[in-house]
């Protein structure tokens, strides 16, 4: 996908006259994008629109607005972008207890050789950011990418008959669901889309 450059950010003001037109749009579209797997982890799948929303929100929330800074978080969020062919997702894993949830991130330490997309008879093993990994513990928010060689046609063909999953076969966290319905139509759409 394109990358963002900082002409396509708004000025704050700007933002701030068209965000409350456009945040419910965007929350929608990032619900249907959004895959429970197991109980505690999901994934949110990313494209340029999820990502340009989320420059223009942080630039908000911190107001940053020194050039330097502006494009420092463009660039950041940039890397979250899938490749072309490719589908990319921040991946949460959520405990509502800190203690529980600082076990299941020291349990869960390789994660990043143990989740797959699943098409077919294929499994594709998922990018990590190796930066958000320790010999200790993983970070409670991942960003991976998967590299495809399958065209948008083919994935919603696999997706609408059922082959077509996130699947994690850690030792210590074994789960799996379905890339179908709005999610599969997205991704799809990703596929093909430079934006």
């Amino acid at each position: 996908m394109k990358p963002l450059s900082k002409e396509e950010i708004l000025s704050f003001e700007d933002w701030e006259r068209v965000r409350p037109r456009l945040r419910p749009l965007f929350i929608h579209a990032r619900s249907r994008r959004r895959l429970a797997v197991g109980a505690h982890l999901t994934l949110l799948f990313e494209n340029g629109q999820t990502i340009w929303y989320q420059i223009e929100e942080m630039l908000r929330a911190e107001k940053i607005a020194a050039p330097e800074a502006m494009q420092h978080e463009i660039d950041t969020y940039n890397e979250l972008l899938p490749s072309a062919g490719g589908l990319a997702a921040t991946m949460l894993i959520e405990f509502g207890d800190a203690r529980e949830r600082d076990a299941a991130l020291r349990r869960l330490v390789g994660l990043e050789n143990h989740v797959w997309l699943r098409l077919g008879d294929r499994k594709i093993a998922a990018k990590f950011d190796t930066r958000q990994m320790s010999a200790e513990r993983i970070s409670s928010v991942q960003f991976i990418h998967f590299d495809l060689s399958i065209g948008a046609d083919a994935f919603e063909e696999l997706a609408a008959a059922g082959k077509a999953a996130i699947e994690i076969d850690h030792p210590n966290l074994a789960v799996s669901a379905a890339l179908s319905g709005a999610l599969a139509q997205a991704l799809a759409e990703d596929l093909t889309s430079e934006y």
